[in-house]
């Protein structure tokens, strides 16, 4: 090689390598600019969290009272975060805050970044040998009154350092929590499942009840024809699908609903003579309302499944969650 030849082979390496260190500070400029727009914004895990607390608590006071602040300091951090932003996040009255259009649109992507760091540290908390973190669990009342507590007995047992939150409500109430990432997991009817997707546990008949002055059917079974035209006591849309679908299935006319929002009330109605309901075994397994309960022919039963947030990257302790809940309900009869 000419030492002409041997100097432009020189040359070429540092230029090459000069593009290289020029293209290494650009991506770090590119990260360095992403990371000072963060902050430029106020947009901190802990700010975020302080969103989450408002947004569930629906007030700065209770907020503050979670993440052991002062409601100033609350109030602060979100006027703050609504100045860099450019609009606001929350509505302010009387009786608490509400999030605004522009809140609730963020709220998700929130829950999502809050969610993957407590995924992040139950995963170094794994590899490190121990078995720690939160698993928010939502449910509607029948799993609550019947199923949940020995479910977390037995789970708290077996890993006491996973801290569990559980939240309660009707059907619609546990599909907006898991949407928007409030809960990691949720059980669910497959009557309600919509977009997300349902691991089943196990099915349940439902079964008919009536005053206890109701004529005896014909070999103690309730059909759709014997109900036809009855006076029903329901509870609302977003408490129990399965009783609509049974009366949108079978073409029921119903005469005078009583209209109630919780299950107790349900059966106390039924108790009091106002009419017949329809509801799953497990709320009937230990009733000592003076009701009669006969099976229903053809047999109708409710279908309840686990639904995960994030099926697909579930944090450790949700994971276990989710096993616990499964091998549990295997041997449910």
């Amino acid at each position: 090689m000419t030492g002409r030849a041997r100097d432009s082979k020189i040359k070429k390496i540092i230029e090459l390598s000069q593009t290289k260190d020029e293209k290494d500070s650009q991506r770090i400029e590119r990260l360095r600019t992403r990371s000072d727009r963060k902050e430029a914004l106020g947009m901190t895990l802990f700010s975020y969290e302080i969103f989450d607390a408002v947004a569930r608590q629906g007030s700065f006071n209770k907020a503050a009272q979670q993440l052991h602040l002062t409601p100033s300091a609350i109030s602060h951090a979100i006027a703050v975060m609504e100045a860099e932003l450019g609009f606001t996040l929350f509505n302010r009255g009387k009786n608490g805050v509400t999030m605004t259009s522009y809140g609730a649109s963020l709220y998700p992507s929130i829950r999502a970044v809050l969610n993957s760091d407590e995924a992040l540290q139950q995963s170094i908390a794994r590899l490190n040998g121990l078995e720690k973190g939160k698993v928010k669990l939502g449910a509607f009342n029948s799993i609550c009154s019947g199923l949940l507590p020995s479910i977390l007995k037995g789970f708290m047992a077996h890993y006491p350092q996973i801290e569990v939150e559980v939240y309660q409500g009707t059907y619609d109430d546990v599909k907006e929590w898991l949407r928007t990432g409030q809960v990691d997991i949720a059980f669910l009817s497959n009557n309600c499942r919509e977009e997300f997707v349902l691991t089943e546990l196990f099915h349940e008949p439902l079964l008919c009840i009536t005053p206890m002055d109701w004529p005896e059917p014909p070999n103690g079974v309730m059909t759709p024809a014997l109900m036809n035209g009855q006076n029903f006591v329901v509870q609302w849309d977003a408490t129990d699908a399965e009783m609509r679908q049974f009366l949108k299935k079978y073409s029921l006319s119903t005469e005078r609903r009583c209209h109630v929002i919780d299950d107790q009330s349900n059966i106390a109605m039924v108790e009091a003579g106002l009419g017949i309901s329809i509801m799953p075994r497990m709320l009937l397994r230990n009733c000592t309302a003076a009701v009669k309960i006969y099976p229903i022919e053809p047999e109708e039963d409710r279908v309840v499944g686990l639904a995960v947030q994030r099926p697909t990257a579930m944090a450790p302790a949700v994971e276990q969650m989710f096993h616990h809940i499964v091998e549990y309900c295997k041997d449910l009869d």
